[in-house]
């Protein structure tokens, strides 16, 4: 502009007032400080520009230095509230990130027999978490004719947003006060059907997929209208573990319709992926679902948390620009072989340093879970509470 200015032929048409541009452009990408000093530039140019317009002290002139002078002064202004604002919206997605972090608790690198990765990547934009979920469970009992109890659960709650997040966390407190008071897997589903059904309104629901592997030999299963686990045996063979159909929680199951579970045998080195329809749903640029047992040779990794990274990086190469269309939650669950000891290595979407799940040595009480909670942030029982083996909460 100053180039256009000085070179202009016509002294009778000056450019000079176009200087009050300047400080309404950097306004918009500045600090306050630089916007003023980019202001402070302008008005002197344009008072130089009566020197080389042959336009100084004249009425003309005057008005233009005051009219940038103005636009400079309500730039500064601009700035300063942009800034402010900015600075607001950190703290709130700062808050906000804490807030959906405490949602989901840390897996540890190994519960029991079993060697465990995690992962959860969130399809909304500027999202950590949504309304898929995992946890686990674990009771270890100081008295050897207690058996020790492992167990998971991955699910994915209807709804999206802060909705979906609120139901999550109510669908975690449901499993961990189930498996500490339920003897088997499908009574763990009924309690927490029981409990989540005063909560959740008529169209709300969960699909959930509940796995017990508490016995090194063998894995214990229950749908929940959830899609079915991968196994990967040792040997490289595959196969989908569909367990017996059962209604989503939360809609309160129907008397005579009780969950059942299936009970497959595996052995060390077989792996189990439970995943949320973010993996069964993703789709290519054609339109195609990416299938389950496409993974295999994913799955194949030497390490469980490799494993699982060549998991996220398959299905990345299968989504357009790697981007999901929904929530993803995967759990990665490998039988260990008695003799072996796992490092714990804690998960990406993970600070460092942070606890892993505790055991809980107080033995368990036959003491049935809450059917009518008195109101959505009700705490759990301090029975349930102090026996449940609570993951750990990240950040």
């Amino acid at each position: 502009m100053l180039l256009i200015d000085v070179l202009n032929p016509r002294r009778t048409f000056t450019l000079s007032v176009l200087y009050g541009i300047a400080p309404l452009v950097a306004c918009a990408v500045l600090s306050p400080a630089w916007t003023a000093l980019v202001a402070v530039a302008a008005t002197v140019l344009t008072a130089a520009s009566g020197v080389w317009n042959h336009t100084w002290g004249s009425t003309q002139q005057v008005v233009r230095i005051v009219d940038v002078l103005l636009v400079g002064v309500s730039a500064v202004a601009v700035a300063t509230v942009r800034v402010r604002r900015e600075r607001q919206v950190a703290r709130l997605v700062a808050i906000a990130d804490v807030a959906q972090r405490a949602i989901l608790p840390i897996v540890p690198a190994q519960a029991g027999p079993v060697r465990v990765a995690a992962r959860y990547i969130s399809a909304a934009q500027d999202a950590v978490v949504g309304g898929d979920l995992y946890d686990c469970y674990r009771y270890t009992s100081p008295a050897s004719n207690d058996p020790e109890r492992v167990r998971f659960i991955v699910g994915d709650v209807r709804g999206k947003g802060i909705a979906g997040v609120e139901q999550a966390s109510r669908v975690i407190r449901a499993f961990r006060q189930s498996a500490a008071l339920e003897p088997t897997l499908p009574q763990v589903a009924d309690a927490m059907d029981r409990y989540l059904t005063e909560f959740f309104e008529p169209e709300e629901f969960v699909t959930a997929l509940l796995v017990d592997v508490s016995d090194p030999s063998r894995v214990v299963l229950v749908s929940c209208g959830h899609p079915p686990a991968l196994l990967r045996r040792s040997d490289g063979s595959l196969a989908l573990l569909e367990a017996p159909p059962g209604l989503p929680l939360g809609m309160g199951l129907p008397d005579g319709q009780p969950y059942r579970d299936r009970t497959v045998p595996w052995a060390p080195g077989d792996r189990l992926l439970l995943y949320t329809d973010g993996l069964s749903e993703a789709r290519d640029r054609d339109g195609e679902f990416l299938s389950p047992l496409a993974l295999g040779p994913a799955l194949s990794g030497p390490e469980v948390p490799k494993a699982m990274d060549a998991v996220l990086e398959a299905v990345g190469r299968h989504t357009p620009a790697a981007r999901l269309g929904d929530d993803l939650a995967l759990l990665l669950l490998e039988c260990a072989a008695p003799d072996k000891e796992c490092t714990p290595e804690p998960r990406d979407v993970l600070r460092s340093g942070e606890p892993t799940v505790p055991d809980v040595l107080s033995p368990p009480v036959a003491v049935s879970p809450p059917q009518h909670p008195p109101g959505p942030d009700a705490p759990l029982s301090q029975t349930g509470d102090a026996r449940a083996g609570l993951s750990s909460v990240r950040r």
